[in-house]
């Protein structure tokens, strides 16, 4: 993983009635570390959708977590060529943090509505967003590792979204 990429399990407690699930705690060190979150956003996407790129270079940090429908969250590292691949669902609860100085984004593989719930760090300023963007289909975004693999056959190629996934 790229350095301060984090996934962290949610444990659901199910009973009869149905289920209980903690999504965030103050108290999680573990991902947390010493950041404080001031924000948190609903998103939802339809299947095929594609959010991406963009990052943030004032410091802000995402915590991402799917509660319904499936999505590929990528993570990449511009000065490295480092890109990260998560899959992440609403059956399989849990946060991923993305540091912001990375470029990041995600496409919605479930063929439902997915449902992103994200925390960040820094409030969004509507007149000076801490926002850079570009397109979701630079030819720019060429990964030499994935998921730290030099073999990946989708490296050394622009990043395709579409792509058959690799095993």
């Amino acid at each position: 993983m790229l350095k301060g990429i984090i996934i962290k399990p949610l444990k659901r407690f199910n009973d009869e009635r149905g289920s209980f699930t903690e999504l965030m705690r103050q108290n999680w060190k573990d991902v947390l570390n010493e950041d404080r979150l001031v924000q948190a956003n609903f998103s939802i996407s339809y299947p095929g959708i594609i959010r991406a790129w963009h990052r943030h270079l004032k410091g802000q940090t995402d915590y991402f977590i799917v509660l319904k429908g499936a999505l590929k969250i990528c993570a990449y590292n511009e000065e490295t060529k480092e890109l990260d691949e998560i899959i992440s669902t609403g059956q399989d609860l849990q946060i991923v943090k993305i540091p912001g100085h990375y470029w990041h984004g995600f496409k919605v593989i479930s063929n439902e509505t997915a449902w992103l719930l994200y925390f960040t760090t820094k409030l969004y300023n509507y007149k000076n967003p801490d926002e850079q963007r570009r397109p979701w289909n630079d030819k720019t975004v060429i990964p030499k590792f994935i998921n730290g693999k030099k073999d990946d056959p989708r490296t050394g190629k622009p990043w395709d979204w579409h792509a058959v996934p690799y095993k």
